[in-house]
């Protein structure tokens, strides 16, 4: 084998690995759904929220026809607004379930209904498919599911990114001065990891009010723990080693010594418990909306889909709470597999 950094050949056993590899494309093809959301999305209005409660829990690939007309509340939309937020377009549309046109114009009846009107403007007639089919309210399941892939993966990164902010500093200098600092420090450590991590989420939730960015900080705020243990860990073993002791002697500060020569040292170990803690702030984050405490209406969260529509379960619609449960099962398991590649290829002894 070639000679090359710690980083290049854990890169290579990634791709030899064909579980991790395929969980990473998984994870980036998420991520890519979540950046173009709306682009993808067959409801383009913010968060996909377009309620038609005439087409409440329609099966998947139903087929519905449309009646376009102009919206007379429309307002111009800036081109990043469309291609990341939603709006609201030039057009208005209904659910119909047949229609007349004539010299004089169009005359439908409403969806599942025996009313018929006529229109005499301009329109357009268009079919639309639900590929996952609609909600209770009517709203296009495919596309609340996308808007979804927002929330999880938002949770995750951010949870994931506080916890680093606390947990690396706090690990670091708890491993490399030790004495009282490492007692005060496990301590506190000790304290938080004692606390049941769902428990502590949902009173930080109740603290800081029920919100989509209040979830972000409860979920965070209870992960940096682990981080600053593993972190503290490796330190232990890491600032023994004869390059560290090497630097003291040199006269290195202690601050220059743990920048330099400690930290790029647990890159691997933190990567690896980054990706589990991402897997379970996205498990966390959707019990908190299923118990109503997380992401609220009209936010598409998959936890809030599934809180809506478990009762379904036993009857013929059970989809509509499967369906967000299979995307949260598959996300997840991307990152728990990922990470066990990240621990394999970051392992030094296989190396």
């Amino acid at each position: 084998m070639k000679s090359g950094s710690l980083n290049t050949l854990a890169w290579k056993k990634i791709k030899n690995n064909t579980l991790a590899y395929c969980s990473l494309f998984v994870i980036l093809m998420f991520i890519l759904i979540s950046i173009f959301a709306v682009v993808i999305s067959n409801d383009k209005t913010p968060m996909a929220n377009e309620m038609n409660i005439e087409l409440s829990t329609l099966k998947p690939f139903s087929k519905v026809d449309f009646l376009y007309i102009p919206n007379p509340d429309y307002k111009q939309t800036s081109f990043v607004k469309k291609m990341f937020v939603g709006y609201y377009g030039k057009e208005t549309r209904k659910p119909i379930s047949s229609f007349v046109i004539n010299r004089e114009g169009i005359k439908y009846f409403l969806y599942d209904s025996d009313i018929s009107l006529f229109y005499s403007g301009e329109y357009k007639i268009k079919r639309e498919i639900f590929w996952f089919g609609t909600d209770i309210y009517g709203r296009d399941l495919y596309s609340r599911i996308i808007h979804g892939t927002r929330i999880s993966l938002s949770v995750g990164f951010i949870a994931v990114f506080i916890s680093l902010v606390i947990g690396v500093p706090l690990g670091l200098i708890s491993g490399y001065f030790g004495g009282k600092i490492d007692a005060i420090i496990m301590w506190l450590v000790n304290v938080v990891w004692s606390i049941p991590t769902l428990l502590m989420v949902i009173a930080f939730t109740l603290a800081l009010g029920k919100g989509f960015w209040q979830v972000f900080f409860a979920v965070g705020l209870t992960m940096w723990v682990e981080v600053a243990r593993i972190v503290r860990g490796q330190v232990l073993v890491i600032r023994e080693l004869e390059f560290v002791q090497a630097s003291k002697v040199l006269g290195s500060r202690s601050f220059t010594i743990i920048i330099k020569h400690i930290l790029p040292n647990i890159i691997g170990p933190l990567v690896v418990i980054s990706a589990a803690n991402f897997a379970a702030a996205i498990l966390i984050e959707a019990g908190l909306s299923f118990l109503g405490v997380g992401a609220q209406p009209p936010i598409a969260s998959w936890g809030g889909m599934i809180k809506e529509h478990y009762s379904y379960i036993i009857m013929n619609k059970s989809y509509l709470a499967i369906i967000p449960g299979i995307a949260i099962m598959i996300l997840v398991l991307s990152f728990i597999i990922l990470g066990n590649g990240l621990r394999d290829a970051f392992d030094i002894k296989t190396n």
